[in-house]
């Protein structure tokens, strides 16, 4: 996975502030009432998805279809969708998203497509709003820095474009809508808590190697209104609660880099019940790929 300085310097910091500090953090978790949180990723469901479908691979076992459709603010999405061929009326979906710089063809999501479409479940794979098959210029990611904006907007579109994606499976009979899975990591993980916590056709979320209060990127401005208001919409502690009484499982690293494991706590204790976490031996990049998709189809089977 490739990170920009966002996920790769000051982390350290930020843990060591928080472990110290952390009933004074814990106090702006609130956001500024001028921002609508609640109500920001409202849309309108009536605009035409425009979607396209074609299919790339036709086997015995599965079709790979190429998937675009139209998301909020005229935006063009483009996916992957694998349908296993099972006896089943309606098959059971998950939406895979990736991390910071990657796409939905990147290894560690080609490997976990593979995984949960063997074992019965269709995937949706799209890129990232500026990932991938929708990517211009990647600029440096960085909520502080030149590109605040254009980095904060890329959260906040591809969750208008989950919500569109969602839209899209449920034109798809040979799926079931009722059953629809997440699966995110790192800033998939991020991005999906925020979806999962406004989008309720989501019915079980697994978020890995992620965390909550962004505002402590600002550092020394981490508690003022500036801080909270420019994250409000992107916060993940801001939806996380909204999740529950859906099942949450968690998958994170305990030597992780770039997600230090306490902000991973602090994300873990505003959800609700029912919830759980599973800690891995690792670091951010080498967390045991095999394990981790193994846990989450367990938590599918249980839940899904």
């Amino acid at each position: 996975m490739k990170y920009s300085k966002l996920f790769r310097n000051g982390f350290l910091i930020i843990a060591a502030i928080l472990i110290v500090a952390y009933a004074l953090f814990k106090s702006v978790n609130n956001t500024s009432k001028t921002v609508p949180i609640s109500t920001y990723y409202n849309y309108d469901k009536a605009v035409p998805l425009k979607d396209s479908v074609q299919t790339i691979i036709d086997t015995a076992n599965y079709k790979l279809l190429s998937v675009t459709y139209q998301s909020i603010h005229n935006k063009k999405v483009t996916g992957l969708l694998s349908v296993p061929k099972i006896d089943k009326s309606k098959i059971p979906v998950i939406l895979l998203i990736h991390g910071l710089g990657d796409h939905k063809e990147v290894d560690y999501v080609a490997y976990g497509n593979d995984f949960f479409l063997k074992n019965g479940y269709a995937v949706l794979r799209i890129d990232v709003s500026e990932h991938g098959d929708r990517k211009a210029e990647f600029y440096d990611f960085d909520f502080t820095g030149d590109y605040k904006y254009w980095s904060r907007n890329i959260i906040r579109q591809t969750v208008f474009d989950l919500r569109r994606a969602i839209d899209f499976l449920e034109t798809r009979k040979e799926l079931d809508k009722d059953r629809i899975g997440y699966y995110g990591i790192s800033l998939g993980g991020i991005i999906g808590t925020i979806f999962c916590g406004v989008e309720n056709r989501i019915k079980v979320p697994v978020i890995a190697l992620a965390g909550g209060q962004l505002n402590l990127l600002f550092e020394e401005k981490a508690i003022s209104k500036e801080a909270k208001d420019f994250v409000g919409t992107i916060e993940p502690l801001n939806f996380v609660k909204q999740i529950s009484p859906r099942p949450l499982l968690m998958l994170n690293a305990k030597n992780d880099e770039i997600v230090p494991p306490t902000m991973t706590k602090l994300l873990y204790h505003e959800a609700g019940e029912p919830k759980d976490i599973i800690w891995y031996d690792a670091k951010h990049r080498d967390a045991p790929i095999d394990v981790i998709y193994n846990d989450g189809l367990n938590w599918f089977k249980k839940h899904l």
